[in-house]
């Protein structure tokens, strides 16, 4: 549907139509728990999520302001929930994903229709990457990508061990930064849900 559509549909919801509200859960639902799952690889987490963003959707409806997107401001509810959830159960969140992502843990099955989830996690490392300086883009990739370890990267590149680990964790706490900073990644993450829809 398109923007004209569901701003008319809001207006329905905002007056109280249960169908309204049930066209938009239907519009939003299935990639609002995809960008989810792909943040945390935890279905139980992301379906929880996905529950607990509408009902927060339905009860603040009114406050909906219709200059925005309904789904930027529908995945901004979400990720807060997730990340809230997440904080709970331990500290890290979008290092976990991080993580995950960049040394392969996520596994992407090979049908066609999933190929998006690959360009998602292309598309968030490779913003993550740009906030790195060249030698600390250098040594995540040797580390994460080629599977080095630290000594044999500290030899490749002729530095003590010790400098290597100060490099990868200054990076990766620069990289954490920028995906939770959710003007850039909701940014990116839009794009991405529009390209895929």
């Amino acid at each position: 549907m398109d923007h004209a559509q569901e701003i008319q549909i809001i207006r329905r919801a905002k007056q109280g139509d249960p169908g309204a509200f049930a066209q938009l859960v239907e519009s939003h639902q299935e990639r609002l728990y995809r960008f989810l799952l792909r943040t945390t690889n935890q279905p139980e987490l992301a379906e929880d999520a996905v529950q607990d963003a509408f009902v927060r959707v339905l009860k603040n409806i009114d406050r909906f302001d219709e200059r925005y997107r309904f789904s930027t401001w529908l995945f901004t509810i979400a990720r807060r929930l997730l990340l809230n959830s997440l904080q709970k159960k331990r500290p890290l969140n979008a290092g976990d994903w991080l993580e995950a992502a960049s040394s392969g843990m996520i596994e992407f099955s090979d049908d066609n229709s999933d190929s998006s989830d690959r360009v998602f996690t292309a598309e968030i490392l490779d913003g993550a990457m740009e906030t790195l300086t060249p030698h600390q883009r250098e040594i995540v990739i040797l580390y994460h990508h080629k599977g080095k370890s630290v000594h044999q990267v500290a030899e490749l590149l002729g530095m003590p061990q010790g400098t290597i680990k100060s490099h990868l964790h200054r990076a990766r706490r620069r990289m954490r930064d920028w995906m939770s900073s959710s003007d850039s990644i909701l940014s990116r993450v839009e794009e991405l849900m529009e390209d895929v829809a």
